[in-house]
């Protein structure tokens, strides 16, 4: 999913390390593309690998983890039985891979050397000098023989090596690990065993605790950067320059107007006119726009050319990549297809944006590698500082869930209960997106609640519990760091003195999701279309300093405009107090029923909500980290606003009428305030399309449940209204415009009249025990199908059944477990390949204790470690919605299909499905 937290340093190190049994770690993807080619040639390995010789063992890197970390052995001579000519026969049907040529080694005096035997005895006496295991599925072998009889379900599931990006993962084998790991935990009837199993069980407690700590530190260093950047904008502090302007004049009456009250603080107008001799400008004039627009672009660009060059995809190497014998394949690991109908997979850049989208794709069961490592945390937290401080319509408060999952991957990855299994690593994930939600918003509640609704695929209540403390440790911890000054958590924190009444349920309602859904759908088209389909998508910095330049244009001159986001969002929520000498900006109306007094006040928060909305539609995708909560609530709190203040002139008008007599001649009854909040929620709900969340975080944001009813009502109606006018949601259009392959749990699909033969693959190659299966032929079928770009696929292991009129299974082994394998014994060309299940070993009950304790009993190329010997299977006849639940509610990665006899007729994995999927959504 991501690189370990030492991964980049160690990469130098480890990039030629070959793999030196069948249960050791991934080797580098060059080392393994070269050694699969060369497999039935002479040819020696590339010189510039210094581990050249295939049994050279993983390097350890001191204080690193890895996947996997092997003792060095000596290196044997090599030795081979195969002519030279193969390397140029073969290299005619892979013209893109070159294979380098070397000086051929052969021992023409050893007697052994051309022994049938001898490649099998060599690979057998060197596993033998070391034991090394998988460390991705090293808790599965049990090196205690007393116990190997309970272990039956390892053996039967089999091993795995390694998950390639955008592949899936197998729960339900890392399920079965987790179960074994656990229960020989429980094992033990020593002290330190006890001691061990408690451990254990508080392992999980511990993490989300750090998580949630430093997720808070990293938001508070955020928002501090981030206000003294925007404030840079306008001017300096000259009593201390590294203090943003509320700090460096703090006023009794928070976030008023500063221009009369803050002596220390100096703009760029006043700098200038001191350089000149002239008077000092205003705030309005040139001198200050021009220093504003360009302090704005170095800004954004600055935050730009850091996410392009740092974080692109294909600058992220890891030795975990499969699919090396394609030729399409590239050594950052980023894949091209080969036909029309599948296009070439974008670079991607992974601090872009807000990162939710990404997100929901990993914890739905894909692997994505680097995303969520330390140079994307780095990168997001710097980029997301400038990039809002630029004044961007854009928030940081979705970026803040990529962080915090950043810091829970980083952190649980230093225990192998985590690192270990990708299943269980998604549970800290999950918390984590929870302490993201909590930063943001100060909601610790809406957060773990958000991380159910939005974002997570598993949410047991396991996860629920340690999400919501995690989230609290966040909150708490962002409370004492105190990073706007004034105790909350966040800047817009507002409460009311006011109740509202039952008319306002009618002015409410009018605030639906229509805005939502058409924001989602103008978004997606200036995406796809204009993004993506004009010059800006190979320029995405130009976009960048365009947007830029664009944004100070339209919002320079318009005070609400030119705000920051969170800011504006404060002031609309803010009530107006009788005899507080903050106006919050003239947001307050003097007197409410005369009409010269409110039209100025409603016009500009009119031109800012239309600049606001059209420059979100623009700036959200471009190339930089965004996120869409605060430009989102920030239009929808200026039309609550506008609707609030409307309705108080009709009560300043009307105050008789049956509909204010319950105000009983209260002239403020009217909160302007409020409906800019229930605005707000009903504009997010429409583009984000959360509901049960929304409502808690702005209980929470208010400190009241006061206001739980118009909330409730104007984010239901809000969502009802938006899907009727655009089915997805602002985060699943974004995932299918990037074509990640995400599985919605929450679809429902009209299946109609198809059946599961019509996505059955039938053509899938399949490995035949009853035939004579080499290394070589092997190699050949795992190119073919890396060739048909089923990298994520496998082979079905089939025998013949007992009639010889049909095919039975025997089980299935993953394209990166067979490549593994292959690599290992490369030099065994001609060696025959064996494939058998536990009924048809004699010594089932001690056949892998015996593996791990009696080298001699070894056979390398007994690949049956690997083999999935119980997959799960489903008849032909079958309704879809079984096989769809398998893939959903099971976590299935594959799933055959039998007939009703029993024998084979195809396999569907679940990228064959989602396109499946895909189909079938476009045809309804």
């Amino acid at each position: 999913m991501s690189n370990s937290p030492q991964n980049n340093s160690a990469s130098s190190l480890l990039a030629s390390s070959p793999p030196s049994a069948l249960l050791s770690g991934p080797s580098d993807t060059d080392y393994r593309r070269q050694r699969l080619q060369r497999i039935g040639s002479c040819s020696t390995p590339i010189a510039q690998h210094q581990a050249g010789d295939e049994t050279t063992a993983l390097r350890a890197v001191p204080n690193s983890i890895g996947y996997g970390t092997l003792p060095v052995v000596r290196p044997r001579r090599r030795t081979c039985t195969q002519p030279d000519l193969w390397v140029a026969r073969r290299q005619l049907t892979l013209p893109s891979l070159p294979v380098t040529r070397s000086v051929t080694v052969s021992v023409p005096n050893s007697p052994s050397a051309f022994s049938p035997t001898f490649t099998r005895d060599t690979l057998r006496s060197r596993i033998s000098q070391q034991r090394p295991i998988s460390a991705y599925d090293a808790q599965l072998v049990n090196f205690n023989a007393n116990t190997a009889d309970t272990d039956i379900d390892v053996r039967t599931n089999g091993f795995r090596v390694w998950y390639s990006s955008f592949s899936s993962i197998d729960w339900l084998h890392d399920a079965i690990k987790d179960s074994v790991r656990f229960s020989r935990l429980r094992r033990g009837k020593s002290i330190r065993s006890r001691l061990r199993l408690v451990f254990d069980k508080s392992l999980g407690w511990i993490i989300v605790t750090v998580v949630g700590f430093l997720t808070a530190v990293v938001a508070f260093l955020v928002v501090r950067a981030e206000q003294w950047l925007f404030d840079v904008k306008q001017g300096y502090c000259k009593t201390a320059w590294w203090h943003a302007q509320h700090f460096c004049c703090p006023l009794p009456d928070e976030y008023g107007p500063l221009d009369d009250h803050c002596p220390a603080w100096r703009t760029w107008s006043d700098v200038f006119a001191s350089w000149t001799g002239s008077e000092s400008g205003g705030g309005e004039s040139a001198v200050q726009y021009f220093a504003y627009t360009i302090i704005a672009v170095l800004l954004a660009s600055t935050s730009s050319l850091l996410t392009i060059y740092l974080t692109a995809s294909t600058s992220f190497i890891t030795r975990k990549e499969s699919g090396v014998l394609s030729p399409h394949f590239d050594k950052s690991g980023e894949q091209t297809a080969s036909s029309s109908s599948q296009p070439r997979r974008r670079v991607m850049y992974y601090a872009a944006g807000s990162g939710i989208p990404e997100i929901k794709t990993i914890l739905s069961g894909f692997v994505i590698h680097g995303y969520l490592g330390g140079r994307v945390l780095f990168t997001k937290a710097l980029g997301l500082a400038l990039s809002v401080s630029s004044g961007l319509s854009l928030g940081k408060e979705g970026p803040f869930v990529h962080i915090a999952s950043c810091i829970g991957n980083i952190v649980s990855r230093y225990h192998s209960k985590y690192e270990n299994n990708e299943a269980k690593r998604r549970e800290i994930l999950s918390a984590a997106c929870a302490a993201g939600v909590a930063v943001a918003f100060g909601a610790p509640i809406g957060g773990t609640l958000f991380s159910l609704e939005e974002v997570s695929y598993f949410f047991p209540p396991k996860v629920m519990w340690r999400s919501f403390f995690c989230a609290m440790m966040a909150a708490v911890t962002l409370r004492f760091l105190n990073p706007f000054g004034t105790g909350k958590v966040v800047l817009f924190q507002v409460t009311y003195d006011k109740d509202w009444h039952a008319y306002e349920l009618i002015f409410f309602i009018l605030l639906g999701g229509v805005y939502g859904a058409y924001f989602s759908k103008l978004n997606y088209r200036w995406s796809r279309d204009v993004r993506g389909g004009t010059w800006l998508k190979a320029h995405p910095v130009a976009e960048v300093v365009l947007v830029t330049l664009l944004t100070t244009v339209l919002c320079f001159l318009n005070p609400y405009a030119r705000m920051g986001g969170t800011e504006l969002v404060y002031n609309l929520f803010s009530e107006c107090r009788t005899g507080s000498k903050n106006s919050h900006f003239n947001l307050c109306v003097l007197d409410p029923s005369n009409f010269d007094h409110v039209w100025p006040v409603v016009r500009a928060i009119l031109v800012a909500m239309i600049v606001k909305g059209f420059l979100t539609i623009i700036t959200f995708g471009i190339k930089l980290p965004a996120g869409i909560f605060i430009p989102t609530l920030g239009v929808g709190a200026c039309a609550g606003r506008i609707v609030g203040i409307a309705v108080q002139w009709l009560q300043y008008h009307y105050p008789d009428s049956t509909v204010f007599a319950v105000c009983e001649g209260d002239m403020d009854c009217v909160v302007p305030g409020l409906y800019a909040m229930v605005g707000a929620a009903a504009a997010l709900s429409g583009v984000t399309r959360t509901t049960v969340s929304l409502a808690v975080i702005m209980f929470e944001l208010t400190d009241t449940l006061t206001y739980a009813v118009p909330v409730m009502l104007s984010v239901l109606v809000a969502k009802t209204v938006a899907d009727a006018l655009e089915p997805k949601g602002i985060y699943d259009l974004v995932i299918e415009l990037s074509q990640l392959p995400y599985l919605d749990a929450k679809h429902e699909y009209l299946w109609s009249n198809l059946s599961i033969k019509e996505v059955t693959d039938r053509d899938v190659d399949v490995i035949r025990v009853d035939r004579h299966n080499t290394v070589e032929s092997l190699r050949d079928q795992l190119q073919s199908l890396l060739n048909a770009e089923h990298d994520d696929g496998g082979f079905p292991i089939l025998r013949p059944s007992r009639d010889e009129d049909g095919l039975r299974l025997v089980g299935y082994i993953g394209a990166s477990e067979l490549e593994h394998a292959l690599t290992v014994v490369a030099e065994g060309a001609t060696e025959e390949v064996r494939f058998h299940t536990t009924y048809m070993h004699e010594d089932m009950a001690t056949s892998y204790s015996t593996w791990v304790e009696d080298p001699s009993e070894d056979d390398p190329f007994d690949f049956s470690v690997y083999m999935d010997q119980a997959p799960l299977t489903i008849q032909s006849n079958s309704p879809l919605e079984l096989l769809h639940q398998f893939f959903v509610k099971l976590g299935a990665r594959y799933v055959i299909v039998t007939d009703t006899d029993g024998d084979y007729e195809g396999v569907i994995d679940k990228k064959t499905w989602l396109a499946f999927l895909s189909e079938l959504e476009e045809k309804s």
